[in-house]
């Protein structure tokens, strides 16, 4: 990499202005060439008839030039999309909260209709009064908003091997952040009654969905009754079918796995129950065949959005804004560093807000390119000191037979054309 690069932070007025007098860069002749441009100086089609009145889509959809916008799968990935996962379209989309259409799902055995009047929760086990709850119980316990992403345990899990997926929607795609609204499980319990328990320091809460699967976590008591969320609302709507219509559990911070959709039965237990999703999924395999076990909690992971495989550099030369997410299932996001050399040196990323608790942040850098190839990656720092790896240092300790938890530093190759590739920097 070039000098050329090294803490520039360009004016945009300066560019426009003295760049455009000059008759450089692409977007400077853009600018200049803009009062002779008819789509401004000329009345448009648009603008010379009524559009759409305000009932056309009683529930608003994206507009047409969007409609690339969308969750995608990777066909080959599983043998069918009952049992199966589709990606968010992080690369198209900016600030922090996603759209729920937007989010991607991850289903055992196909999203389910189930009507809230049919709806019942059952709190059982080790409590003094055993609890069937309606959805409009539910409703009248006091409420609590807030904001978390829910990451899949294998999000990323394919770059374990090296660079595979060619695009920050496949690769990290398995995210989403949104505004949860709900009552805490801790509510819940005390409603049911925990004297019955005993000692909570060693029990433990069964959580199981209502789907054909019975998807079915183990979650410790102390998590329980932190901050775990039993919601029924999501960025102010009710849940989408898909994300566990009309009420799910919501655990900060941990893998989306334990985010239990259509939540039918909570159990209070001596014991972590050992399901199929915590025993033969969802653990962590070394280089000598062991398994580590209850690897609940996402660590410190960023990744750059734009530009990117799916979101080349087409403007030219010229300022160009480096985008991405980072988040934390241990903390809220304190720092973002972003290297265009490969992680030879680091440039300090400006976060949009100050990183809040278990929530995606959103960070940018503001560089002038010169139109020379870039190696971009991201290195989140979190508020409990910890500072996301390398996938080397994560090879180094857990070997090449994992799936789950790849929270490596990311790798982007940007050409001199904009164009971007998925690759690996050794």
């Amino acid at each position: 990499m070039t000098e050329s690069f090294k803490g520039m932070k360009p004016s945009r007025r300066q560019f426009l202005t003295g760049a455009a007098a000059a008759g450089a860069g692409a977007v400077a002749a853009g600018a200049a060439k803009a009062a002779g441009d008819p789509l401004i100086t000329e009345v448009q089609e648009w603008a010379q008839a009524t559009g759409e009145g305000v009932d056309a889509t009683p529930y608003g959809l994206p507009i047409q030039y969007e409609s690339d916008v969308v969750r995608r799968n990777v066909e080959w990935l599983t043998a069918d999309t009952i049992s199966s996962i589709n990606f968010t379209p992080i690369h198209a989309l900016d600030g922090t909260i996603t759209p729920q259409g937007c989010a991607f799902e991850r289903h055992h055995s196909g999203a389910i209709e189930l009507k809230k009047e049919d709806y019942r929760l059952m709190i059982n086990g080790l409590v003094d009064t055993p609890l069937v709850f309606t959805y409009e119980d539910l409703e009248r316990f006091p409420r609590e908003n807030h904001v978390y992403f829910c990451e899949c345990a294998a999000n990323t899990g394919m770059e374990w091997a090296g660079a595979q997926l060619n695009g920050a929607q496949f690769t990290h795609g398995m995210i989403h952040n949104m505004e949860y609204s709900g009552v805490s499980l801790r509510t819940l319990l005390e409603e049911a009654g925990l004297d019955a328990a005993g000692d909570l320091k060693d029990k433990w809460v069964y959580v199981e969905g209502a789907d054909a699967s019975s998807n079915g976590r183990s979650i410790p008591m102390e998590k329980a009754l932190d901050d775990v969320l039993v919601a029924f609302k999501a960025n102010g709507e009710a849940l989408r079918k898909e994300h566990g219509y009309p009420v799910r559990l919501v655990v900060p911070g941990w893998e989306g796995n334990m985010w239990v959709k259509w939540l039918r039965r909570i159990e209070v237990t001596n014991q972590a129950i050992e399901s199929r999703e915590e025993t033969s999924k969802y653990t962590d395999t070394l280089e000598d065949g062991t398994s580590r076990k209850w690897t609940w909690v996402m660590d410190a992971k960023s990744v750059v959005t734009s530009p990117s495989p799916q979101a080349p550099i087409k403007h030219g030369k010229g300022p160009l804004v480096i985008t991405g997410l980072a988040w934390s299932g241990r903390g809220a996001i304190t720092g973002v560093d972003v290297s265009i050399d490969g992680g030879k040196n680091w440039q300090e990323a400006r976060l949009a807000a100050p990183g809040t608790d278990k929530a995606l942040t959103r960070f940018y850098l503001d560089i002038e390119w010169n139109g020379e190839e870039m190696f971009l990656q991201s290195r989140a720092r979190d508020s409990s000191g910890y500072v996301q790896p390398t996938k080397a240092e994560l090879r180094e300790t857990r070997g090449l037979n994992s799936i789950y938890h790849n929270n490596c530093i990311q790798t982007w190759w940007v050409k001199a054309n904009g164009e971007a590739e998925n690759v690996e920097v050794s």
